[in-house]
């Protein structure tokens, strides 16, 4: 084992810019009372990550794991072991999935203890949303398997929000649009909202009568070819999007420019616009007086809060799970896993991702950066 943790720091003012920190590795005498260490195992990383740098200030994603100005830690979703504990409860050797910084280690303080799971109660993350700062046992939770543990990070963070927006639309009766588009439509979280849309369509009396994907030319054959979609359009040929009815758009491409055309061209018939992430995140910019409905910004957290709140989370996570196994299996026959070891590999990796170099059909996992 190693003397030292490697952490990928990212300039906050300029997510250009990023560089690799060493530090002393944490032992159990470096632990107070009731704290845990983690050591992390590994991470993926996708474009919902640069969603979090880009937004970070926004939605407080850099107070979980604090770095000395200028610099932050980009959120994470992935595996880690306990490896040492002063928890009375807590063994070491336990396997978690959760939030985590792209690090070697990871301290936390664990609360709300159930056979499931446990929250990290530390005072800085006291003020953030709780569903990140949450911690599964992996030998208790129904859907994990250990082979599949790459799909489960790479997609279950971006799922969830594809399952909410689905619910959100869901409970609104799509907002009366007999089409909903999706932007950035290669994008695993567009892919996933498309595919719940389309499994479900039939117990929906065939609602939405369509669904349409944007996206770069360059993808139009990749997301035409999985069959989620009912049509699929490249950015550069908006005339082809119908604007003669009632729709829907869901944005995840964070483009003004883009944005401010798809308004313009559906007009008042845009029944509904919501604002989801930035894949586009170098193109993002608020657009005003828009024509039809005014975008709305979706903050998944706080949904899940409020519909936890009137179903009950065991319901909610319930619903989620009757999605999840048959989208992983769709996801599974089409998704390439690639997997990039060590700080150097995972910086090229960072980069690769916020420059857009990164195929939809690519799956990337990070391996830790110390261990």
């Amino acid at each position: 084992m190693t003397t030292t943790c490697t952490s990928l720091l990212v300039n906050k003012g300029n997510i250009h810019e990023c560089t690799l920190q060493e530090a002393p590795r944490l032992q159990e005498q470096d632990l107070q009372d009731g704290e845990v260490l983690l050591d992390i195992d590994h991470f993926a990383f996708t474009a919902n990550n640069i969603t979090y740098a880009t937004l970070g200030d926004r939605f407080g994603y850099w107070d979980f794991f604090p770095a000395e100005a200028p610099w932050g830690q980009v959120p994470v979703w992935g595996f880690a072991d306990v490896s040492a504990s002063r928890h009375p409860d807590i063994a070491v050797g336990t396997r978690v999935y959760g939030y985590l910084p792209m690090a070697g280690q990871l301290r936390v303080r664990p609360g709300n203890l159930t056979a499931s799971s446990f929250t990290d109660t530390a005072d800085h993350r006291s003020h953030l949303a709780l569903a990140y700062n949450q911690y599964q046992f992996t030998a208790t939770d129904p859907a994990y398997r250990p082979e599949l543990e790459a799909l489960q990070m790479l997609l279950r963070p971006l799922l969830l929000t594809s399952f909410l927006l689905d619910d959100f639309l869901q409970e609104n009766d799509c907002f009366g649009a007999e089409q909903i588009i999706l932007t950035s439509a290669s994008s695993k979280t567009a892919l996933g909202l498309a595919f719940m849309l389309q499994h479900q369509r039939a117990s929906r009396d065939g609602k939405p009568q369509r669904i349409v994907a944007l996206t770069s030319a360059g993808n139009v054959s990749f997301v035409a070819g999985l069959g989620y979609y009912d049509q699929t359009i490249a950015y550069d040929q908006l005339d082809q999007l119908d604007a003669s009815i009632p729709s829907v758009l869901v944005d995840f491409a964070g483009n003004g420019g883009l944005l401010a055309d798809v308004h313009t061209h559906l007009g008042d018939n845009l029944t509904f616009s919501s604002l989801v992430g930035a894949a586009h995140w170098d193109q993002r910019k608020t657009e005003k007086n828009l024509p039809g409905a005014r975008p709305e910004v979706f903050f998944a957290p706080g949904y899940w809060a409020q519909r936890s709140k009137a179903l009950g989370p065991a319901e909610l996570m319930q619903r989620f799970a009757s999605l999840w196994m048959p989208l992983t299996r769709s996801v599974g026959s089409w998704m390439e896993i690639r997997t990039a070891a060590g700080g150097e590999a995972i910086r090229q990796g960072y980069l690769d991702t916020l420059n857009g170099l990164i195929r939809p059909e690519t799956g990337m996992i990070m391996k830790t950066l110390s261990r």
